[in-house]
């Protein structure tokens, strides 16, 4: 699903673009993960399991860009990729209520306002699409993460215990946090 671009003041005064990946974003899309990787424990992939080619992951924009129950937004400022956001839909008949949200931004991005407005056109084209709850999973001690999805109304509802094996060898819990949007009664 392709978003409408959007210009955003952040709160250090510099103007950031909110637009849909497009395949020629390939390269700085995967240079884009490798540096989130090792800039947190709490992402699921450590930069060297960014292995995917500049060819695979141009198929894969281009993928999302046509696929009806996910939509992709990425932030840029002055160029760069600073942080990205994806909605997907669940799609079968008895969870397509439910949809299922993912973020990530760069350390030198954090404290800008770019992950609440994410946040904002994600809730907002899941409203429009109908949906009745929101999904999301976070790595155990990601207080900054957690801070904005209760920010936004999620809540943690349960847990996966020994979920993440973090680097150092501790085991930690992987929480589930749920937005609500509308009851059934409602839609």
């Amino acid at each position: 699903m392709i978003f409408k671009t959007k210009e955003i003041v952040l709160k250090d005064g510099r103007k950031a673009i909110l637009r849909s990946p497009e395949v020629s974003d390939a390269a700085q899309a995967l240079e884009y993960l490798k540096i989130t990787a090792a800039e947190t424990p709490f992402l699921l992939r450590t930069p060297e399991e960014v292995t995917l080619t500049e060819e695979k992951e141009a198929r894969f924009l281009a993928a999302i860009r046509e696929d009806p129950s996910t939509l992709a937004i990425y932030c840029f400022v002055d160029g760069a990729l600073a942080g990205n956001c994806q909605l997907s839909r669940k799609t079968k008949r008895k969870n397509c209520h439910r949809g299922s949200i993912g973020i990530a931004l760069c350390r030198e991005f954090w404290d800008l306002g770019i992950g609440s407005a994410l946040f904002r056109e994600m809730i907002d084209a899941a409203e429009s699409w109908g949906l009745m709850q929101l999904e999301l999973e976070v790595i155990e001690g990601n207080e900054r993460a957690i801070a904005l999805y209760r920010k936004f109304g999620f809540e943690i509802v349960g847990f996966t215990p020994n979920a993440i094996r973090m680097e150092d060898g501790r085991f930690v819990k992987e929480y589930l946090m749920i937005k609500p949007l509308g009851s059934p009664s409602e839609k």
